[in-house]
């Protein structure tokens, strides 16, 4: 597959795709998701693999499908996620209260110390990209937009 994230050849006509929301998202999420890979690939860590560790962060003792459904992910895809997250030493399964058949996904005391260090990089690399935008109002704009469209 192409990298869409680099820059286009002035010379091709977008046409519609320019005129679609759909198709500028995926464009600048490609682009976000690109950066971000410059920043944490060291780390072995994804946007994926970030969200995961940041809700379990906030909310210890979910269950790996209460995480796969806060984040719209399939739930198969998960434990592929969480096996790698354990073996990394960042989150732990344990069995659930509830549910014995479920385990409730919880940070290891490493995991902690790396979440930390890992949410300084991802907030520097989004201060990097929103330095994009002409000014605050416009970054307030452009999340309460998103968070309209995601809806």
């Amino acid at each position: 597959m192409a990298d869409d994230t680099k820059k286009t050849d002035p010379s091709i006509d977008f046409g519609i795709l320019n005129s679609l929301v759909g198709y500028r998202l995926r464009r600048a999420q490609m682009n976000f998701f690109t950066k971000f890979s410059e920043v944490c690939s060291d780390l072995g860590i994804s946007p994926g693999l970030f969200a995961i560790i940041a809700i379990v962060e906030r909310n210890p003792g979910l269950t790996q499908t209460a995480v796969a459904q806060a984040l719209g992910n399939d739930r198969s895809a998960m434990v592929a996620a969480v096996d790698k997250l354990e073996k990394m030493d960042i989150l732990e399964r344990r069995p659930a209260i509830n549910d014995r058949r479920s385990y409730a996904l919880f940070m290891t005391k490493q995991g902690k110390t790396f979440f930390q260090n890992l949410t300084e990089r991802v907030m520097e690399h989004e201060k990097v990209m929103a330095a994009r935008l002409d000014s605050d109002q416009e970054l307030d704009w452009l999340l309460k937009t998103l968070d309209t469209l995601s809806q």
